[in-house]
C-alpha cells in the first residue's frame, strides 16, 4: 500500500468520524426540538396565546411584546378555527438563520388543515435556549 492510499484512507476515516459523530446529534436534536414544538402548538390550538409566548425562545420574547403577539394570533390565527390535522412534512438542523444570531435550530414545517382552512404549512422554530432547552423561536402560517 502507498502512502498516498494510507494517506487517503486515513482521511477518508477521521471524516466518517467526524459525520459519524455529528449526525447523531442533529438527529437527537431533531427530535428535542420537536417535541417541544409539538408542546407549543399544543398550546397556540388550545387558544392559549399568552401561555406559548411565556414558553418562547427568549429570542422571540425579545422581538414581539406578549402584546404584539396576542393581536398577532387573535388575528392570524383564531379565524382558521379548530386544528383538524397536522402531518410533518420536514425537520432540518441549522446553526444560522437569515436575520437570526448563530444558535442550533431546527426549522419544522408541517402540512396543516384548519376548520376553515383546507391546506396551510406551519413553519415552527425551535432554539436552543441560554438554558439549554429546545424553545419556539418562531412560527408562521402559510
Amino acid at each position: 500500500m502507498t502512502i498516498r492510499t494510507k494517506l487517503i484512507l486515513f482521511l477518508s476515516c477521521c471524516f466518517l468520524m467526524v459525520y459519524a459523530r455529528t449526525l447523531p446529534a442533529d438527529e437527537a436534536a431533531e427530535k428535542a426540538a420537536q417535541a417541544a414544538a409539538k408542546e407549543w402548538l399544543s398550546l397556540v390550538d388550545q387558544g392559549k396565546y399568552a401561555e406559548s409566548w411565556e414558553t418562547a425562545a427568549a429570542y422571540f420574547k425579545n422581538a414581539v411584546s406578549e402584546k404584539q403577539w396576542l393581536q398577532s394570533m387573535k388575528g392570524a390565527r383564531q379565524p382558521l378555527g379548530k386544528l383538524v390535522s397536522r402531518e410533518l412534512r420536514n425537520a432540518t438542523f441549522t446553526t444560522n438563520l437569515p436575520g437570526a444570531p448563530d444558535g442550533q435550530y431546527v426549522v419544522i414545517q408541517y402540512a396543516t388543515s384548519f376548520e376553515n382552512k383546507g391546506s396551510a404549512v406551519e413553519t415552527v422554530t425551535p432554539m436552543l435556549d441560554r438554558d439549554q432547552k429546545w424553545r419556539v423561536s418562531g412560527y408562521f402560517i402559510k
